[in-house]
């Protein structure tokens, strides 16, 4: 968990001071509210993604977490009976605005789930997937090129290099994990979107990719829903926590492990509920 900093010197007497970097808002949800026929699960919520850093969210099953994940690339929309009202922006875009398109929305909003879910399909077809129906390559060495990047941004290039005509579902738990984030950055995304990512992965392919998200950082703004409090202070900068449909508090993730400002949140830190 690290926060960038500046560094200014004091002209006065040559001290240098720390100031947090400048943040600039990649998206940014304005009292939202998500209805599931006449259940009310997401209560206005307002708050703010950074771009290039990870914001955790945090909060008890059934608290809004992955109903407001879901929100920030249109998921819910294949959700019958789910309304959403309010305003979410992508680099101030209404994304729910009329001449939003969709498929070209989560494109730039890409989304690794809870489980595994490769296609049925080979290694390098997984990957090559998403280019191929948007139009990103012209030729098959465009094609090739943004494959074997993909997968070696995810460190996966190296252990199936010689197998990218296998099935994508021969793949260990962690291995699959990762080529469905390849199959993510291989369009271009803005922000990456994860849903307990590592719910159903072993302790070492839990740690690479926590890894992997540090490293995605630097070129993408990552959103991810925990249910491990220990991972969400490992690798987000802030963090957000969620209790029955309402967002309680958010801040630096430092600041909420250590010194959360409201009760709600103490409790669920400390153990009390959740």
């Amino acid at each position: 968990m690290a926060n960038t900093q500046l560094q200014d010197a004091d002209p006065r007497d040559g001290a240098v001071s720390s100031r947090p970097a400048a943040r600039r808002t990649k998206m940014a949800a304005r009292d939202v509210n998500v209805f599931y026929g006449d259940t009310h699960a997401l209560k206005g919520v307002d708050l703010d993604v950074y771009e290039h850093e990870v914001t955790a969210f945090i909060g008890p099953s059934g608290c809004g977490k992955s109903t407001l994940l879901r929100c920030l690339n249109r998921m819910n929309d294949m959700i019958e009976g789910c309304r959403v009202s309010g305003e979410m922006t992508l680099d101030g875009r209404d994304i729910y605005s009329r001449d939003i398109d969709v498929v070209q929305l989560r494109a730039e909003i890409g989304m690794v789930f809870q489980k595994p879910n490769p296609f049925p399909k080979s290694i390098y077809d997984n990957v090559a997937y998403g280019p191929r129906i948007h139009g990103l390559a012209r030729t098959k060495s465009d094609l090739d090129e943004i494959v074997l990047t993909s997968l070696e941004k995810t460190g996966l290039l190296d252990e199936v290099h010689d197998r990218l005509d296998q099935p994508g579902t021969g793949l260990s738990g962690g291995q699959q994990q990762r080529l469905c984030i390849a199959r993510a950055i291989a369009v271009s995304p803005k922000v990456i979107l994860m849903d307990e990512p590592c719910s159903a992965l072993d302790p070492i392919a839990t740690a690479r990719i926590e890894e992997l998200i540090d490293e995605l950082r630097e070129n993408y703004t990552i959103v991810i829903v925990t249910h491990n409090m220990q991972q969400a202070a490992r690798v987000s900068q802030r963090t957000a926590f969620f209790h029955l449909g309402s967002l309680i508090e958010m801040d630096e993730t430092e600041q909420v492990f250590t010194s959360p400002k409201n009760e709600h949140t103490q409790g669920y830190i400390t153990g009390r509920y959740g």
